[in-house]
């Protein structure tokens, strides 16, 4: 690993000093979580591809949603644990045991969300996005039906497959390029 700052094996420094936007939301980001992503100081070698990447995380992981910010980061972490994403599966396991408040649930998603006490509609969820990550090309009609009836609209439908989409994007580019997670994820609502 590079001896500056950047959190994976590419010596990819960030910039410095940061654009004044970009300090700013990291200032933000370390007094709401305690810390700085370090996905986030792996894309602030440059300025565009930061700022495409929070846009694009941000309108899937926070804007409104027929998917709660649980479920989707219960999406988030299935990708993950099929693809075996490291960073993904400490930073976003950690986001699942905050969320529900349950420690043992982000565990379960990680290892095997078939394990945990999921209602239909989150299985129905879920399932969808292993499809997606493990054979998109065979996803049919009635893939999407089966969503339908357990009261996920097209809308819902719609994020699911974008989120599911957003972390195979992801988790590729963290394990391609050896992204470590922060240490506090790891002690996170245990």
């Amino acid at each position: 690993m590079p001896k500056h700052d950047c959190p994976t094996a590419l010596d990819l420094p960030m910039m410095d000093p940061l654009p004044t936007e970009i300090q700013k939301y990291f200032d933000i980001c370390q007094e709401k979580l305690g810390m700085v992503p370090n996905v986030l100081k792996a894309y602030a070698f440059a300025a565009e591809k930061l700022n495409a990447f929070t846009a694009m995380y941000n309108d899937l992981m926070l804007a409104d949603s027929g998917l709660t910010k649980l479920e989707r980061e219960m999406i988030a972490v299935v990708v993950s644990s099929i693809n075996k994403c490291f960073y993904c599966l400490v930073a976003h396991g950690a986001a699942v045991r905050e969320l529900s408040g349950d420690p043992t649930l982000g565990e379960k998603m990680a290892m095997n969300y078939r394990m945990a006490d999921l209602d239909p509609r989150q299985r129905a969820m879920l399932d969808f996005a292993a499809l997606i990550t493990t054979s998109s090309a065979t996803i049919e009609e009635q893939d999407r039906q089966a969503l339908r009836d357990v009261g996920l609209s097209d809308r819902d439908i719609w994020d699911i497959a974008n989120v599911a989409g957003f972390f195979n994007m992801t988790n590729r580019v963290a394990s391609a390029t050896a992204m470590q997670p922060n240490e506090e994820y790891h002690a996170q609502c245990r």
